[in-house]
């Protein structure tokens, strides 16, 4: 899933041009909406994750340090693919690198991070989170645990995308999450289900002179090609 253009461009984009003002409008309006369920949910404390939406070249970011209540529609953030601020007064956020590397890397369109409590906890104890469930199909298979680096930085970023390949999503030992979808809602969810699984797998680790029964990725792989037909259709 990390595959792609690595010049950051997608021939969509090259096809259609620049995104108008109505249709960055309404990506702001759903990153700002997307971002202040991160707080609702627990995903997040106060101002620590963050979450991106592409629309054509134009990333929207959060920005750094500011309470996602407080955010506005006069208070759009916006970047270049190279991370050169085209949109808004306000800093963006400081893990720009992160979400940066992710669209130039993919053909992603939307990436959360997250503080997940339980993620978080399970990247300080493992390489990667065990099979608990067969939803890690979803994500593409095993979700990895990326090494720890300072946060914003390259080394960072670089730690994340290999973690990433083939994946939509990755730990950050003694960090949070990183997700990313086709669309907000898809990079949420992921992110959710990411945090639930974490969750099952501590919770039944913690059952004393107890094992959880792992699946084999295989069994992984068979679920992933079931859930490409999930959902309703047309």
């Amino acid at each position: 899933m990390v595959e792609g253009r690595r010049d950051g461009r997608d021939v969509r984009d090259e096809a259609r041009g620049p995104a108008g003002p109505d249709e960055l409008a309404r990506a702001w309006a759903g990153l700002v909406a997307t971002a202040r369920r991160t707080v609702a949910d627990g995903l997040v404390v106060g101002t620590s994750g963050n979450v991106s939406v592409r629309v054509g070249d134009t990333v929207l970011v959060t920005p750094s340090g500011v309470p996602y209540d407080r955010l506005t529609p006069e208070g759009v953030v916006g970047v270049d693919l190279t991370g050169r601020q085209i949109l808004g007064t306000l800093t963006p956020t400081s893990e720009l690198p992160m979400h940066l590397a992710v669209y130039r890397a993919t053909d992603a369109r939307a990436v959360v991070h997250t503080h997940a409590v339980h993620a978080t906890a399970v990247s300080t104890l493992v390489r990667e989170l065990p099979l608990i469930h067969y939803m890690a199909g979803d994500l593409g298979g095993p979700v990895r645990v990326a090494p720890y680096a300072t946060y914003g930085t390259q080394e960072l970023a670089e730690n994340m995308l290999a973690a990433l390949v083939d994946r939509a999503a990755c730990l950050l030992q003694n960090h949070g999450t990183i997700v990313h979808g086709a669309t907000l809602d898809q990079a949420y969810d992921r992110t959710a289900q990411l945090e639930w699984m974490c969750r099952v797998w501590l919770t039944a680790s913690s059952v004393p002179g107890l094992s959880p029964t792992l699946l084999s990725e295989d069994q992984v792989g068979e679920a992933a090609e079931r859930l490409k037909g999930y959902g309703q259709r047309g």
